[in-house]
């Protein structure tokens, strides 16, 4: 349908995709910045000011982050999981009682890694009796997951009893970090473990620690407070006395009185998230008494 057509503008042909490139010194540089740590837009910005305007560039802003994503992180994702892995066997050569087990993605990157060295696993025989697991922190280049295992020795301080990298938090990733951990600690599992309220943890726990008591630990919630009450106002007095019921509760039958009276004060019976909570207060509310490494 002619009549429907516009008219070419042939000063804009150079922005239509198929006539957008990189050249090689321009990639160099993209490169270099990439690796010192300049943001993407920063970079395309020094190109507009080098040549005096976006107009004289044969590339857009979107073409500098896809060729990051798509060239330059990729590559140096799957050269540091290759440098990782060997490390991983250098380890094991200076100490046979290292273990480790790695998986990695069809483009080499990294999936799921777990390592525990000698000590660790002779600690395990002293302080295993129960675990407190955090995933708490992210690497921030390749946006894996870090996971650690942590016991209390006898000096009430927290001793490392394994470390992990993981893709995501999917049920599969946590059943096989889960199994590797009770493989290297010879398949004896805790009579505890605490995590935070991953419901993806919880599952694979079920099914590879059947008979581990699973508590939610009181850290991590109480750390959820200010977002999830900051709506509300004098949120820093319902977090304050809130704090006052959970760690001045000593039974059961006082923390369902004070928990009760702490609603009605401040008008939060309605509240999805405390009324959740509340309903699980047998998974967290006893891991009060379990004490790793002064996080509950």
């Amino acid at each position: 349908m002619l009549d429907h057509s516009y008219p070419c503008c042939p000063s804009k042909v150079e922005m239509l995709k198929q006539h957008r490139k990189l050249s090689m010194s321009i990639r160099r540089t993209i490169e270099n910045n990439e690796e010192a740590g300049i943001r993407p837009s920063k970079t395309y910005q020094s190109f507009v000011a080098a040549v005096g305007g976006h107009r004289e560039l044969n590339f857009i802003e979107k073409d500098v982050r896809n060729y990051i994503t798509r060239e330059v992180r990729n590559v140096s994702e799957q050269e540091d999981a290759k440098e990782f892995g060997k490390y991983l066997l250098r380890m094991k050569e200076k100490n046979q009682n290292f273990f480790f087990e790695l998986e990695l993605e069809e483009d080499q990157s990294i999936k799921l890694a777990f390592w525990a060295d000698a000590r660790s696993i002779a600690a395990f025989e002293y302080f295993g009796d129960v675990i407190s697991f955090d995933t708490t922190y992210n690497t921030n280049r390749y946006n894996l997951v870090y996971g650690s295992f942590v016991g209390v020795n006898h000096h009430g301080q927290s001793t490392l009893l394994g470390c992990s990298l993981m893709k995501n938090e999917e049920i599969e990733s946590f059943k096989w970090l889960f199994q590797c951990w009770l493989r290297c600690m010879g398949g004896n599992a805790p009579k505890g473990f605490l995590t935070d309220q991953c419901a993806s943890m919880k599952r694979a726990l079920e099914a590879c620690m059947p008979t581990t008591i699973h508590r939610w630990c009181i850290w991590h919630i109480m750390k959820n407070i200010p977002s999830k009450l900051n709506g509300y106002k004098g949120h820093a007095k319902i977090e304050q006395e809130m704090s006052q019921v959970v760690w001045n509760s000593h039974s059961k039958d006082s923390f369902d009185r004070n928990w009760n009276d702490f609603l009605l004060n401040f008008g939060l019976v309605d509240n999805k998230w405390l009324s959740d909570l509340y309903e699980d207060r047998h998974i967290w509310f006893q891991s009060i008494w379990i004490t790793i490494s002064g996080q509950g």
